[in-house]
């Protein structure tokens, strides 16, 4: 299996180089939402928690990209190793007061984190830092070379973290913590029961899951040059939680193929949608998720297993 992976890692690298920037850029869009799927995963999936606090992981590594470029002499390239620390501290925080309580509990602190964060960045005595209403504005990290554009780098660069991701997640999920964590989601008291520190594991698996998404923040705003409140509202949690839903929220092929979806589905929706796109999506989105309650990757996983039953 990991040889499948590697290939069609590889094979995406390859494929990049035949398509223009654009649909470059889109591939590495959805790439980046990958990666903040994949802390989801660990979160929802493995886990067995839930929050709404997505948007304000992903946007404090979009800030930590900004404030490194802006407000220090360091390179770029500082920022993806100092956003997902940043997201890991206060994942690792918000999951230290979260775990311990229900599931509804931890989505309204998940929410009250949301809602927080954009009128934070609004307030005056750290306006000068980051930039209040009008945002931080920096610049694409230029390829080393002058073979890749910025684009294409960006893709491969996000590639590479994608699946660097995806094989530290892989064997956290089959160790003995990743085993502790699938314990305590399905049964926390007989998991306690048997020595599991069920809310020091959860706080690491919301920390984690915090750091993906802020590496995930960090790429986008590299991406798209400029930070702002109003990039990082409530809706960009809800946003996330659709692509995990339908991609499938335990495993890492889910959280692949949702980054896929979040990027490309809207779009085609609102070629067909004629004026009701809006429309159009959420009806689509309710379909999948009562067609496919596992996702479409787990649709999947049980297609082949059906015709590996069902051949000779």
């Amino acid at each position: 299996m990991r040889t499948v992976w590697t290939m069609g890692f590889v094979a995406a690298a390859a494929l990049s180089f035949c398509f223009p920037d654009f649909i470059v850029f889109q591939f590495a869009q959805a790439v980046i939402w990958a990666i903040a799927l994949l802390g989801l995963v660990l979160l929802c999936g493995v886990s067995g928690q839930f929050t709404f606090a997505q948007a304000a992981f992903f946007g404090m590594g979009g800030y930590s990209a900004a404030l490194v470029v802006t407000h220090t002499a360091l390179p770029v390239y500082c920022a993806l190793l100092l956003a997902p620390l940043v997201g890991y501290a206060a994942g690792y925080g918000l999951g230290r007061i979260a775990a311990g309580h229900d599931i509804w509990t931890q989505a309204l602190i998940g929410y009250a984190l949301a809602i927080a964060f954009p009128q934070l960045l609004r307030w005056r005595l750290i306006e000068r830092w980051t930039g209040g209403v009008q945002g931080l504005y920096l610049d694409l990290p230029s390829a080393p070379g002058e073979i890749l554009s910025p684009d294409r780098w960006l893709f491969l660069l996000s590639l590479t973290l994608l699946a660097a991701g995806a094989w530290l997640a892989s064997n956290l999920v089959a160790s003995r913590s990743g085993r502790a964590l699938l314990a305590a989601r399905d049964h926390a008291l007989a998991a306690s029961a048997q020595g599991v520190d069920v809310v020091r594991g959860k706080a690491v698996a919301a920390g984690l899951a915090g750091g993906y998404i802020a590496l995930a923040g960090c790429l986008s705003a590299l991406q798209f040059g400029f930070v702002g409140p109003t990039a990082y509202t409530f809706a960009l949690s809800v946003h996330m939680l659709f692509g995990l839903v339908i991609g499938g929220m335990n495993s890492v092929a889910g959280a692949i193929i949702g980054g896929l979806v979040l990027e490309f589905l809207p779009g085609i929706v609102a070629g067909l949608g004629q004026g009701l796109s809006a429309l159009l999506y959420a009806v689509l989105l309710i379909a999948a998720i009562v067609a496919m309650p596992t996702g479409i990757a787990g649709a999947i996983t049980r297609l082949l297993k059906w015709r590996r039953l069902s051949s000779p």
